[in-house]
């Protein structure tokens, strides 16, 4: 029955599972649009290639438009600012936007993730150094009391 529902129902619609992708749709919404389970969904991918290619091409495209605009918003940019009057240009004005310092973090944490990211590993060397240690519990209690 998946084999035959796959054919009838999938495989006619290929075109139109690279345009959903492409559209950002999730594979949860993608397998509701099909009527079929997100299991089936990820099956399909594994088994049939041409299934599995319709998505990546649709979500690589997107993918490239989102990397260029993040990056266009963390460097910055010019643009033209037009102005019509009656259909005919009256006023030309050339603006900047300034560089995002979010977008050039975001960029950097994820181009570079060993470099930039906020979690560091630190290597211990097993040793503490605890003035305390050779002191008894009673020691320690009077110590607390003193201060």
């Amino acid at each position: 029955m998946a084999k035959l529902k796959y054919f009838t129902h999938v495989e006619p619609k290929l075109e139109l599972v690279e345009c959903w992708a492409r559209d950002g749709f999730t594979d949860e919404q993608i397998a509701k649009n099909l009527g079929i389970a997100v299991s089936t969904l990820s099956e399909y991918k594994n088994k049939y290639p041409e299934f599995s290619e319709s998505l990546k091409r649709g979500k690589e495209i997107v993918n490239y438009q989102v990397e260029n605009a993040l990056l266009k918003r963390a460097l910055g940019y010019e643009y033209d600012e037009i102005t019509y009057e009656n259909g005919e240009e009256v006023k030309r004005v050339t603006k900047q936007v300034a560089p995002d310092i979010t977008a050039q973090i975001f960029w950097l944490k994820n181009r570079k993730p060993q470099q930039r990211r906020d979690k560091k590993d630190i290597e211990h060397s097993g040793e503490i150094n605890n003035p305390y240690a050779e002191l008894t519990t009673e020691e320690l209690k009077k110590l607390i009391k003193n201060l």
